[in-house]
């Protein structure tokens, strides 16, 4: 059996067990560092902890006392610990600790280490710098405050003085907005790790935050982790909690990873997104649980004016490993992608009690850099997910959402207002008690979506399915046990498609409900 050492800081490590599982581990299995006993894990992908810097590190994985496999590495050099306790902070849930810890922060050399031990920090919001790593540890909780005028506020455009150029801090649903500052926040920064078994609290409720939630106080509300023009940056272990909106939303930055972190937020927050990439490059998310009150990854890139300006795509997404439950959508691709989205991977993921698993929301007006391209859901189990694939030209957002533009299934003439969804390919999919349809995926008549290929995927629907609407466009009934709609679709491939009827039986799809081309 392989095993994996995904990355590692001076303190902390995450490795990759790679015995078939989807998410959860095909055993509970026991971790040693060095010859000492560390943890039991029952996960893919689990991260250790309080390992010594600049020195070998020797990890074996055992299963019912059987070593299965090993993995050495040697941890980063570490020069300094500057504990955010000797810099003021209390840890005790009354003082405000940001100008603390902010202050350890600045005061961090290269090589160096924040560390924020167990306690309560109330915080507004924390800016990293470049170069910087920061343990949040076991039992230590930043905890925001949420009054809103303790929160800087960030202009959404501001132009240069020659006039010549803009500069944009905020940003509020693919929109240069007014927005407040991330409660952990990045502008221009590189070399950050962020890691630990600590958590990040937005502390939002509906008496602050997620009271009326789409009018903007102010400015909009604040992201739980928010970084703009960054570049190499890591997360690792944090819990995020109660996120005051869009919970990890990294905007205009490369180099991301995403490991082994966990994003919870109750399922009737709203538009509490897990993680949000907006015009983002080169990205992993690995071994993350997300459960949360909209969808759990919703790759953006800009409503309209953001990416007809800047034509930058999100690209190079690589989602493996992940859980993704009681969210709107597992992966969703939109609908703030008026810069496209290209090459975009899902693979050995678990989804469950999910609204959709894959969902694509795209309409006339997001323009012809819009474009999907290279999109692959491979390796898959989904569990209880209403409806596990929906492609929707019509999606009905904005104030403009229900007009007879948006909404006409008449051809319209190819503009420059026109997106463009291309190849897109599903395959190794098990999806159990299914409700709404197995798949509703409709392209518009005057662009349609250039190929689809399904091929190994059995769908089967609960024993009471739920009856609701697989798509949210204007003309889309609600209905419960319906097959696959696939409309204004090129090519479609299906390759060993099943679906298990009312009678309980098995039959291969050769073809669909519904079939326009």
């Amino acid at each position: 059996m392989d095993i994996v050492c995904l990355m590692h800081t001076a303190r902390s490590a995450s490795i990759e067990i790679k015995d078939g599982g989807r998410y959860f581990a095909t055993h509970t299995y026991q971790i040693y560092v060095n010859g000492v006993y560390n943890k039991d894990t029952d996960t893919t992908i689990t991260s250790l902890y309080g390992l010594e810097p600049d020195a070998k590190q020797l990890v074996e994985v055992y299963a019912d006392g059987e070593k299965v496999g090993q993995v050495s590495f040697k941890t980063d050099y570490e020069f300094v610990t500057l504990d955010v306790k000797k810099f003021g902070a209390k840890g005790d849930g009354v003082q405000d600790d940001t100008h603390f810890i902010q202050a350890a922060i600045m005061a961090c050399p290269e090589a160096g280490r924040v560390l924020i031990p167990a306690g309560t920090y109330k915080i507004t919001s924390l800016f990293l710098k470049s170069h910087l790593r920061i343990e949040l540890a076991k039992g230590a909780e930043l905890k925001a405050d949420t009054e809103r005028t303790h929160f800087a506020k960030f202009p959404g455009t501001i132009q240069s003085y020659d006039e010549t150029d803009e500069y944009y801090l905020g940003t509020w649903e693919g929109n240069p907005l007014p927005m407040f500052a991330g409660i952990i926040c990045g502008i221009n920064a590189e070399d950050v790790v962020l890691y630990g078994e600590g958590t990040i609290n937005g502390n939002a409720s509906k008496e602050n935050w997620w009271n009326n939630p789409k009018v903007m106080r102010i400015a909009f509300r604040p992201r739980l982790f928010f970084i703009s023009h960054c570049k190499n940056v890591t997360l690792q272990g944090v819990k995020f909690c109660n996120s005051p909106s869009w919970t990890l939303h990294p905007f205009f930055s490369d180099d991301l990873k995403f490991v082994n972190v966990v994003v919870e937020n109750p399922a009737d927050s709203p538009n509490t997104d897990g993680l949000d990439p907006e015009s983002c490059k080169n990205i992993d998310i690995v071994g993350v649980r997300f459960s949360l009150g909209d969808d759990c990854i919703a790759v953006k890139s800009g409503k309209i004016y953001m990416g007809k300006k800047f034509k930058r795509p999100t690209e190079n997404v690589m989602i493996r490993q992940c859980l993704m439950e009681n969210g709107h959508g597992a992966v969703t691709l939109g609908s703030e992608i008026a810069g496209g989205v290209v090459n975009l991977t899902v693979e050995d993921c678990f989804f469950r009690n999910t609204d959709r698993g894959l969902r694509i929301k795209t309409r006339r007006g997001r323009g012809k850099d819009a474009i999907l391209s290279n999109i692959i859901f491979r390796n898959l189990t989904l569990d209880h997910v209403m409806t596990p694939l929906v492609v929707n030209a019509f999606y009905f957002c904005d104030p403009d959402g229900k007009t007879q533009y948006v909404q006409s299934r008449e051809p319209y003439p190819v503009d420059d207002k026109t997106p463009v969804v291309k190849k897109m390919i599903f395959e190794n999919m098990t999806c159990t008690n299914c409700h709404v349809a197995a798949a509703y995926m409709e392209g518009l008549p005057e662009q349609k979506i250039e190929e689809i290929v399904m091929k190994n995927i059995s769908i089967s629907y609960a024993e009471n399915p739920k009856f609701d609407v697989p798509a949210m466009s204007e003309g889309v009934e609600k209905s419960s046990k319906r097959g696959c709609v696939v409309k204004n679709v090129t090519k479609l491939t299906l390759d060993n498609v099943t679906i298990t009827g009312q009678d309980g039986e098995a039959y291969e799809l050769s073809g669909v409900d519904e079939l326009i081309n």
